[in-house]
């Protein structure tokens, strides 16, 4: 017997699946590409899942997501042309409107025209286009998330959506365990996450920690956002800011306050599952920084903070890569978790989604 087959019988006995092997519920909105990506009068091939999905921007009018194959030969339409409100394939020029149905076979007459294609509910906002991937009924039931603070003129936000070769569950155990700090002192120093309290209901799971610094050194744009904080060498030490991170399914957010209660920081993120497996996520993130009272202070740091937090996230992505490459190599997870918050957000994703088909 193989070591997945024993996973899986391991899995049965306990009565919970492998959770590497839970699907995302498709029944949200997901998004799947950056507005910036897709000019106007253009195309773009973007992937939920392993399903091709062919945004469309007219010169005129909204976005609009098709199935990103042609119902002739099963071209991309992503390759083809935009003519008005409509997407003609690259190889014969088949046209296919907003709503998925074929418009135009340019060597057929008008009564013989084939059926279309698939069409996905689409929307745009917060500079991401986001599309319905699952049951396009409940789309209208089902809210857009709240995007950080993107719309708040009193916050600077950085966008940033980098490919990870892993199970999106990796993605949200990582943030959600604030206790992976001893991860990044290079980057920021020796400090210890201090777990305040939690809470979790049907949906979500929440974790609330402050920072106690057990060194000296601090990164500079850290202190330039969130102050000076000094090692107090064995005295206890104040909870300045309040760091809560939330899974509220299928996203995740991490939001700083500061000691007045004022946020400083707010993080909104999806990880978005692009291969059929599952086994590789391209993560879509909106980080909104307040500003400072002093004018263009935010400017100025700005590209110290992306230097930053682009070597924090490099330092996740490649822990979380060695994670899936673990699961691969065992056939299956032997993770001993030990951290009740960990565990409550397992049980979620696990319930939240759906079992992959064998």
């Amino acid at each position: 017997m193989n070591q997945i087959s024993i996973s899986e019988r391991q899995a049965r006995a306990v009565g919970q699946p492998d959770l590497r092997t839970i699907d995302c519920d498709p029944d949200f909105w997901y998004p799947v590409a950056w507005s910036r990506e897709l000019k106007a009068g253009k195309t773009l091939g973007t992937r939920y899942a392993g399903q091709p999905i062919a945004l469309v921007r007219p010169t005129e009018g909204d976005v609009f997501a098709l199935e990103d194959r042609c119902a002739h030969r099963q071209v991309p339409l992503s390759k083809g042309r935009v003519q008005g409100q409509a997407v003609q394939c690259c190889y014969h020029g088949w046209a296919y409107g907003r709503s998925g149905r074929c418009i135009d076979v340019p060597y057929l007459g008008k009564g013989k025209l084939p059926n279309g294609v698939r069409t996905y509910p689409c929307r745009e906002a917060g500079g991401l286009i986001f599309v319905f991937p699952g049951d396009a009924a409940l789309a209208e039931t089902v809210p857009l998330p709240t995007l950080a603070q993107v719309a708040d003129p009193g916050y600077k936000t950085r966008q940033f959506g980098p490919r990870v070769a892993c199970h999106y569950s990796f993605m949200h155990e990582n943030l959600m365990d604030m206790n992976h700090q001893f991860l990044h002192r290079r980057q920021m120093g020796r400090i210890r996450a201090r777990l305040l309290g939690q809470d979790r209901g049907e949906t979500f799971v929440e974790a609330r920690y402050s920072f106690a610094r057990t060194g000296n050194h601090q990164p500079l744009a850290e202190a330039l956002i969130f102050g000076r904080h000094r090692d107090l060498q064995g005295r206890p030490q104040p909870v300045e800011e309040v760091v809560t991170i939330r899974t509220d399914y299928p996203y995740q957010t991490l939001r700083i306050v500061d000691k007045d209660g004022d946020l400083i920081m707010d993080l909104w993120v999806a990880y978005v599952p692009q291969s059929a497996d599952q086994r590789t996520t391209r993560a879509f993130g909106l980080l909104s920084v307040q500003r400072p009272k002093t004018p263009f202070l935010i400017d100025l740091i700005w590209p110290a903070l992306g230097v930053f937090t682009n070597r924090i996230f490099e330092e996740d992505r490649e822990v979380v890569e060695l994670e899936q490459q673990a699961w691969d190599a065992q056939g299956g997870d032997r993770n001993r978790e030990v951290f009740p918050v960990v565990n409550h957000l397992r049980a979620l994703l696990a319930r939240a989604g759906l079992r992959a088909l064998p």
